[in-house]
């Protein structure tokens, strides 16, 4: 039995104990610390990888309790990073450790290392889980993950997406959901959750953004958007999936930076206390960590500023508010936060009680020692054994064969698979990352491989001229492979790209590498594949888009639509080549 406190019958209780140290911890600490401990601040390394003089002193004279860390070249190098704030974290007065969290929405590779390179694993986008339907795709990503951020000495991960995308026009969720059925993104986030946690000897899972961004307009990182249906939608679409990672023992929930007019027509979820208090405390139960989504969002800047809003936030209920930008934003935010204690605007009975789940979480993934110590041995990581442990081959194979499974074949009018052994040209076009595609279509055909790519990209449509280029090429082809790219509405030159080719009456395969909506603007298409590869910000996945040539030329589809394409195909619709 371990000692401590007993519980009412005589027995004591591991959460007794628990309870103690964090009673007594929290007591140790000043108010400035306490505060501190609320705070997740981005660390920005330097040229050569390492944290900056201006992250220690945000870790010593800012005393925070969280650190956000991104965009480090190497395993070994974000191993030796992490190391280094968590040595600094000991030599604070408390010497509390840190939590250190990321992105890993796709893997590893989501935060650490080059999107081009194997040093860390990349896992397909949530929507190709959905397509795959496989909660033990989902779990197995969740877990490869998690044992890699470990490695480099992460605890905490903000994934998964739980929003149910019922908008094919938002602007900023799209493929990093699930898909639009809400029982599909229960089914997975739950999966996902239980996984990347493993009972505290993996990270903190954080289903995000509640009470959900999958039916926006507006992007978030760009304005605030507001969402009109009622509470019914709002309960029987969007919530569940929380309700589902809470379930499965989800220990953080991010919040969204929408208006939700059912709950709070008068501020975003963030900074709401019938929002955050209220539903996801009250109503649903949650008692993990609240965590802000990022408070450098236009949503949030244009209108409170980050420091105003980190005490809105605090007051609403948020345990932890990410803080980006540099030494002198996070300094706003630590003081608004303080002086927001010593005028009372923010009780202390609130900073206490957000410090003490951020005390328990901590205690519960190896930081704090069950010896009440402020240290343990699960803080610091070996870098070589980071870099042993991430983007090992097993990984790597488990992440292709998803992708390979959760390619979905939409249309095909026997154009589809290319025959990879005839002497035929094949024509790569496309807006964005046609090297890649290129460069796979040119490790499996036999015949010559030409490659074009508009000069306009992403929001931007192909000039007259470019299509007309592109429709030369195609004309002189025996057969095209044109990728289209929406994060959104398709824009429509590119619309116009893929008639322009197929009318030349060369045989066309169209693969949208975002946004699973494309063929709606054109359907005439001879075959057309979804291979959910890039999101909003296009951030490359290899693994999806050579998946999605492994499709053309032959690999067996076996994707369904985790989305419904509205007036041209439903929810689940996928088609293979066996069947055909």
């Amino acid at each position: 039995m371990v000692p401590g406190l007993a519980s009412g019958d005589g027995r004591t209780t591991d959460t007794d104990y628990r309870s103690r140290v964090v009673q007594e911890t929290l007591t140790d600490l000043s108010d400035r610390e306490k505060v501190g401990q609320m705070v997740m601040a981005l660390m920005n390394p330097t040229d050569d990888g390492q944290p900056s003089s201006e992250a220690e002193a945000v870790v010593k004279d800012l005393k925070v309790g969280s650190a956000m860390v991104e965009h480090i070249d190497t395993p070994a190098h974000t191993a030796e990073f992490n190391n280094q704030l968590q040595r600094w974290a000991s030599e604070t007065e408390s010497a509390l450790p840190l939590f250190v969290g990321a992105d890993f929405e796709f893997g590893t590779a989501h935060s650490v290392g080059d999107l081009r390179d194997d040093q860390t694993t990349q896992f397909p986008r949530n929507m190709n889980l959905g397509a795959l339907r496989s909660k033990r795709a989902a779990a197995d990503s969740a877990t490869i993950t998690a044992t890699e951020a470990r490695a480099m000495g992460y605890h905490w991960g903000f994934a998964p997406v739980a929003d149910v995308n019922t908008n094919p026009s938002n602007p900023v969720i799209g493929i990093r959901s699930f898909g639009g059925d809400t029982d599909l993104a229960s089914s997975l986030t739950a999966a996902q959750v239980s996984n990347f946690q493993a009972g505290g000897r993996g990270i903190v899972a954080t289903a995000k953004h509640f009470p959900g961004h999958g039916d926006t307009h507006v992007d978030s990182h760009t304005g605030l958007p507001v969402v009109s249906y009622d509470r019914e939608t709002l309960e029987n679409v969007h919530l569940p999936p929380f309700e589902a990672a809470i379930d499965a023992g989800a220990d953080a929930l991010m919040t969204a930076h929408i208006v939700v007019e059912a709950i709070d027509p008068e501020r975003p979820a963030t900074l709401s206390p019938p929002v955050l208090t209220g539903l996801l405390r009250d109503e649903l139960g949650f008692n993990g960590l609240i965590v802000t989504d990022a408070m450098s969002m236009q949503a949030i800047t244009d209108i409170w500023g980050q420091d105003r809003a980190a005490v809105l936030a605090a007051k609403a209920g948020a345990d932890v508010v990410m803080s980006m930008g540099d030494y002198e934003t996070h300094a706003k935010t630590v003081d608004a936060l303080y002086d927001a204690v010593q005028i009372g605007e923010l009780s202390m009975e609130r900073v206490e009680e957000a410090v003490a789940r951020v005390l328990e979480t901590k205690m519960k993934y190896g930081l704090l020692s069950r010896g009440g110590e402020r240290r343990s041995g699960r803080i610091y990581v070996e870098p070589e054994r980071a870099t042993h442990r991430t983007g090992m081959v097993p990984h790597r194979r488990r992440a292709a064969e998803i992708a390979r499974d959760s390619m979905t074949l939409v249309k095909n009018e026997d154009v589809l698979p290319f025959d990879d052994e005839t002497n035929a040209t094949t024509l790569v076009a496309g807006v964005i990352h046609t090297d890649v595609i290129a460069s796979a279509v040119r490790d499996t055909a036999t015949g010559d491989v030409v490659s074009w790519q508009s000069s306009q990209w992403r929001d931007k449509d192909p000039t007259d001229e470019e299509i007309d280029q592109a429709a030369t090429l195609a004309a002189d082809a025996d057969r095209v492979l044109v990728a289209t790219y929406s994060a959104s509405d398709l824009p429509e030159g590119q619309a116009r790209l893929v008639d322009a080719v197929r009318d030349t009456g060369t045989p066309t395969a169209a693969v949208s590498v975002g946004l699973p909506y494309d063929i709606a603007s054109y359907p005439d298409v001879d075959a057309y594949l979804a291979s959910y590869a890039l999101d909003r910000w296009a951030q490359l996945n290899v693994s999806a888009l050579e998946a999605a040539v492994d499709v053309v030329f032959g690999v067996e589809p076996r994707g369904a639509l985790p989305v419904r394409i509205d007036g041209h195909y439903p929810y689940g619709h996928g088609l293979r080549y066996e069947n055909e």
